[in-house]
């Protein structure tokens, strides 16, 4: 379990990425030693009457693990004021939080990382962090980001919901459409997953049906970020210690869980 750090972290730089997606690296002291792909920061505003923090997952950490980068999109007044922030501000961060992906489980392996929307920032980091044989796939609406980035850590397909790149359509056709499949013997062994319910729920049934290992990271909304308040429960097969009913706290127990344990 990483330890988990509250921190003023410096703002080293900002840009945008899309008309809505956004890129920042921040200095820390402890949370970027500490993290692992898949995890993510609380990150709060400065404004006194937002008190609740924003999670936005882990996307790189730099070599000298002193820095993190942070994509995320502007989707209320929160994400909002960071957009506007400049290198030299600060940010109070907290950190590292959740389980990551199990890596070990995919060594060896032929493993499919599959993003969506801002489910596609974690896999770069995750990608980086993998030996082997790395196929990406991102969906997209219709303005790509972070291609760059994913190329250089495996094979990347893409899709687009508008058919403006790519394949037209979600990352379950990309597959199909490239051959991805076990008629072709390139069908995954492993899968990791990031995105929006129903493109994990797409993916979920596809993995069982072809009896392949998946581990998803719920995209839920989050309060406290550390299990206490019960706000980002999902419905599990296994009684929760905590609230002694069927359910996980995505930002305590994941937001990282195998697929079979988890209702979609």
């Amino acid at each position: 379990m990483s330890k988990k750090t509250n921190e003023m972290s410096q703002i080293l730089s900002q840009e945008k990425l899309a008309s809505d997606v956004y890129s920042m690296w921040l200095r820390t002291e402890e949370i970027a030693k500490e993290a692992s792909p898949g995890q993510f920061v609380s990150a709060y505003s400065r404004d006194g009457s937002r008190v609740l923090p924003r999670p936005i997952s882990i996307c790189e950490v730099s070599e000298d693990k002193r820095s993190l980068r942070l994509v995320y999109r502007v989707v209320g007044k929160g994400t909002e004021e960071f957009s506007m922030l400049k290198a030299g501000d600060r940010l109070s961060i907290l950190g590292p939080l959740g389980n990551g992906f199990p890596l070990e489980r995919a060594a060896g392996k032929r493993v499919f990382l599959m993003g969506g929307g801002i489910g596609i920032p974690p896999m770069v980091e995750t990608a980086k962090a993998l030996d082997g044989d790395k196929h990406i796939i991102a969906g997209y609406r219709d303005e790509l980001f972070l291609q760059e980035e994913l190329k250089r850590y495996g094979r990347v397909y893409t899709a687009t919901e508008d058919g403006s790149a790519g394949t037209p359509g979600n990352v379950l056709d990309a597959m199909m459409a490239n051959g991805l499949t076990k008629e072709e013997g390139r069908e995954p062994e492993i899968i990791f997953a990031c995105g929006p319910a129903p493109m994990l729920r797409a993916i979920k049934a596809y993995a069982q049906e072809m009896e392949i290992e998946c581990w998803i990271s719920m995209e839920e909304r989050m309060a406290c970020g550390v299990g206490a308040c019960l706000a980002c429960v999902c419905q599990s097969k296994e009684i929760d210690e905590h609230s002694k009913v069927h359910n996980k706290r995505v930002c305590k127990d994941g937001p990282v869980f195998l697929s079979t344990e988890v209702e979609l």
